[in-house]
């Protein structure tokens, strides 16, 4: 079992590199955030599902009306 030395010297270690880029690491909230849509996905079909409908019907009524 490490002592409490090594670990906290792992530790550093790891914290170096992951500020240097070296590690992959969890991303922090901030830029988790900074990814997401603006917009959550369910509004955007309920969008894409009025868009769409709509040049549908009005195909529709175009070559059958």
């Amino acid at each position: 079992m490490p002592t409490e030395f090594e670990l906290r010297k792992r530790n550093s270690q790891f914290a170096e590199k992951a500020r240097a880029g070296k590690n992959p690491v969890k991303p922090s909230r901030q830029e988790r955030l900074a990814k997401r849509s603006p917009i959550s996905l369910w509004a955007l079909g309920l969008v894409i599902f009025v868009v769409v409908g709509g040049v549908l019907f009005e195909l529709l009524r175009l070559f059958v009306l």
